[in-house]
């Protein structure tokens, strides 16, 4: 078996991306990526990647992901999350987490540690104890943007809605030197969303599908309508009929618009190493490795490239 060349594709979430916050983003998205190929050139483990990945996202305030996430109805921070082993089709999630700061991590103990695929909630906490998960204080998470924006949403004449065209879901795929692939994603959700809404990044095969036999994909957008049509399974499914995985992203995201009027965006990688970053949303931050190069965008047709060695450099110097 030939070694395969490592590839990790990550997104910061489909929507709009205010002006102001464009730069954070594509730092952030270009971080994120150059962390998880790291691991990846080491030999890494696509499972490692992709989660080491999406922490660094949920790290960064940039992003409705760990802190950064936006707040429910009561102005607190649920958070859901999944990863997904393309080997064996192993998975763990969590769902409706609050006051841990890497809800990926316990997604990953999920698959590892239990026999089930997802904790909620109380149990998820549980979990997380016993696991020796520190627990920080749901504040902790919460940022003065999100808190302003959940106010903002109680107004009588404000349409949350609007708001929610902003959504900052942040994932990963990847495919390592073995050929296995993996996905990972973590969201805070809706904001203002009632108290127990779980969107579709905690369920199967719509936030996130990996499997060797095809590829791996993480979505972004609006939950409810990737929920309808599965949006990641639906990919996998294009790419088994021998679709590109830009073509298959373009087919699902197309069906989803005009089947269920949804918006979002996908990042995917194939089991040959060939990647895709799509969304039918204004924006969505992306980046890739492959190859030794970054490539990177928020807009439509927009594509940066710069050698892994130029991006470090940048980094060091604050991007």
């Amino acid at each position: 078996l030939g070694r395969m060349k490592p590839v990790i594709v990550v997104h910061g979430g489909a929507g709009r991306i205010f002006k102001e916050r464009e730069e954070g983003c594509r730092a952030g998205v270009v971080r994120a990526a150059l962390r998880g190929y790291a691991l990846l050139k080491q030999g890494g483990s696509a499972v490692d990647a992709v989660e080491e990945a999406v922490r660094s996202m949920e790290d960064d305030p940039h992003f409705n992901a760990g802190c950064g996430s936006v707040l429910n109805e009561k102005g607190e921070v649920e958070m859901d999350a999944i990863i997904m082993d393309g080997k064996n089709l192993d998975s763990g999630a969590v769902s409706a987490v609050k006051c841990i700061a890497n809800p990926i991590k316990l997604a990953r103990l999920v698959m590892e540690k239990t026999k089930h695929m997802l904790l909620t909630d109380h149990g998820a906490h549980l979990f997380a104890q016993a696991m020796g998960i520190p627990e920080i204080p749901g504040e902790k998470l919460i940022t003065e943007r999100s808190r302003e924006r959940w106010k903002k949403n109680l107004e009588p004449d404000s349409n949350p809605e609007e708001f929610q065209k902003d959504l900052g879901t942040v994932g990963a795929v990847a495919i390592d030197s073995e050929g296995n692939v993996a996905c990972a994603t973590s969201t805070g959700g809706l904001s203002n969303k009632m108290i127990g809404r779980v969107g579709d990044t905690a369920c199967i095969g719509s936030g996130g599908y990996a499997d060797n036999h095809s590829g791996a994909t993480s979505t972004t957008g609006h939950g409810e309508s990737i929920m309808k049509v599965v949006l990641a399974r639906l990919i996998l499914y294009h790419m088994e009929q021998g679709m590109s995985p830009e073509v298959a992203a373009d087919t699902a995201l197309d069906y989803m618009k005009t089947r269920v009027g949804g918006l979002g965006g996908v990042i995917v990688v194939n089991k040959a190493g060939e990647w895709a970053a799509r969304f039918s949303t204004k924006q969505m931050s992306w980046a890739t490795v492959k190859d030794d190069n970054v490539h990177y965008g928020i807009y439509s047709g927009e594509k940066h490239i710069k050698s892994v060695d130029e991006a470090l450099a940048s980094e060091r110097e604050g991007f």
